[in-house]
Formats: C-alpha cells, structure tokens, sequence
C-alpha cells in the first residue's frame, strides 16, 4: 500500500491510496458525508456482527446514521469510485477520544465480501489516519478503543506502533438449554436482593468506581476510575442503550440494609432476539468470596431465559482469571478473543 498524493476535491480534502489490488481508494472526512453512502457498508457490517456475535445490529446502525445525517461524527471514510466501502469513527469525551468502530469491505469488479479479514488493508489505512489525527489533537491525551468485533490481533500491529498499550479480552458465550429455575436466595440478614431501580445510579457509580480500584479494567475503561466516570458508564448501559437494549426484569442488585448502599449489582441487556448480554457485574472488595457474583449470574440466567433469550454472553480481560474460573464454572465458553488498546499522552510502551 502506498500513499500517492493529496487531493483537494473542492469541499474535502482527503488521501488517495493505491491498494495492493490495483483498486484506487480515497481517504475523506466521514462529516462531509450522509447516511445513504454508508447504508451498504453499516448493513454488511451487520451481518457480520449477527454471524459472529449473534448481535442486532441495527440499532447501532440506526444511531450511527443519525450522527452522519447531522454531519457530527468524527472519522474517515474509504471511497473507491464513488461507493463507500469502509469507515472508521471516534468520539470524544473532554480530554479523551474512544474509537468506536472500524469496517471495511473487501473490494472487487462490482462485489464485495463479508468474509473475515476481508478489507483489512482499508481498515488498516481508516485507522491510521484517525489515529494520526487522535496523537496530533492538542487537548486529546488519551485515546481508547475496543474492536469487539475483531478477532484479537487483527490491528493489534497499528495500534502498538502507534504506542498503544494492547489487553486481550475474552467474548464468553453460555447456553441456555435445560430449563433454570430462580435460584434460592440465602443472605445474611443486613443483604437484601432486589431488582434495578432508576434510583440505584448514583450508588451503582459509588460501587463500581471502588469495585475497579487498582483493576487491569480500570486502566482499559478510566470512566472505572472515578464515580464521575462511573456514572456515564452506567447512563450509557441504562438510558441510551449503548450496549443492546437495557434489561431491567434481567438486572438485580444487593444492598446493605443498614447504609443503604449497593454491595453487588449485575446489569443485562438483550442484544438480540436469541441472545441476552451482561453489561456489568461487580461485587465490593468487602463482600467478595461469599457467592454474590454466582447467586447474580443464575438470577439473570434464569430471567434471560423467561425473555425467550438461548445464550448469554460476557466479556472479560484475559488477566482476571478469577472471574474466568467463575465464568467457566457457570458453563460459559470462550468463542471470540478480542484487543482493548489504550495510548496515554507522554507515557510510552
């Protein structure tokens, strides 16, 4: 691949790239274009993800093309004759930018393919330019980015070269075949277990913030940081269904009586039809080895599975391995491996 020349087109000044096929493509600022031209890359995309993942993706897609339509998505897009065949897209949250998603087609005489690792080379090329533009933004010092959907590895080489620090993470599936009752419910008097309220925010923010302290989650998400950024996290699970659709039958929490404070939560969403994901399980470092993890797990189990869900998925960084044994004793399999990648202004790997 070979960079040739910039080119001014009036409006968008973009890159034009000579690919390793002989196929001509352009790199140009995704906010100069609207959601009609990425329609056929979103809706191969969404194959992918419901082939892979078993995820609706539409919904994300809908949402996307509401941001292009308003022209305020950040990013690039991969043109070849016109036709979009590839896009890459960030978002920026005060000093810190989250590459959200990267997808390419491959390219041919008129066809395209959904095959893995199809259009590699032109998301190679989408995310070097954003991350080019990312290192080069004054007020940017950190940059974070998890690629579910690419198996890990994939651009793992971009990203290190580039400076990132690179975590593996597991995608865990477990199927919901034989029927799972409610399971018994035995605390200790001063626990109580209840479903989700709306009003649990503000605890949720307090225990995830301590339940991630001094955790390898903690520097791959740095909204676990701080109940600040814990609050986010969570607004964006429950309010604006950034991870499917928020399940609240699904999402339980345990409190401590006396203080009123959350010890341990669980939240789902269903991702699609079939399949139920967890969003979020966390326990407090005090109330840690008594079961509350596993009593959460079969509770949103056994509610998936009264929502007509077959599987349930997770995903977990590779380094927690006692979350991986809890997992895997509660019959998830690992099918999918993927990288979290993160790059901090002035620190170097």
């Amino acid at each position: 691949m070979t960079a040739s020349h910039v080119k001014v087109t009036g409006r968008v000044i973009g890159t034009e790239i000579q690919m390793a096929s002989s196929a001509s493509i352009e790199i140009l600022d995704l906010r100069h274009f609207t959601a009609p031209l990425l329609r056929p890359v979103l809706e191969a995309e969404g194959d992918v993800w419901r082939e892979r993942l078993h995820w609706d993706y539409r919904n994300s897609a809908r949402l996307l093309m509401q941001y292009l339509d308003n022209h305020t998505l950040p990013g690039y897009v991969a043109l070849e004759a016109e036709h979009a065949v590839g896009y890459a897209f960030c978002v920026y949250e005060e000093t810190k930018a989250v590459i959200g998603d990267v997808f390419a087609l491959s390219t041919g005489p008129g066809q395209f393919s959904i095959a893995p690792g199809s259009g590699h080379e032109i998301e190679e090329t989408l995310l070097k330019h954003l991350l080019e533009t990312l290192q080069n933004t004054p007020h940017v010092d950190r940059i974070e980015s998890q690629l579910l959907l690419h198996p890990s590895g994939s651009h793992a080489g971009i990203f290190r070269r580039a400076g990132f620090q690179i975590y593996q993470r597991l995608f865990m599936v477990q199927a919901l075949q034989a029927p799972r009752e409610l399971p018994r419910v035995d605390l200790p008097g001063e626990l109580e277990l209840r479903f989700w309220h709306d009003d649990d925010l503000p605890r949720a923010g307090r225990l995830i913030a301590e339940a991630y302290r001094s955790h390898t989650d903690g520097l791959i998400n740095d909204q676990y940081g701080s109940v600040h950024g814990s609050l986010r996290f969570l607004n964006n699970i429950v309010r604006f269904s950034g991870c499917g659709v928020f399940s609240a039958p699904v999402s339980h929490v345990v409190v401590h009586r006396p203080s009123g404070e959350l010890v341990a939560l669980l939240l789902g969403s269903r991702v699609s039809p079939e399949s139920g994901h967890i969003t979020q399980v966390c326990v407090h470092s005090a109330y840690r080895r008594r079961g509350l993890a596993r009593l959460l797990l079969s509770m949103a189990a056994a509610h998936f599975q009264r929502q007509g869900a077959s599987e349930i998925s997770l995903t977990v960084t590779a380094a927690n391995t006692h979350a991986i044994d809890l997992y895997r004793a509660e019959g998830y399999v690992c099918t999918h491996r993927f990288d979290a990648a993160v790059w901090r202004r002035g620190v170097t790997t």
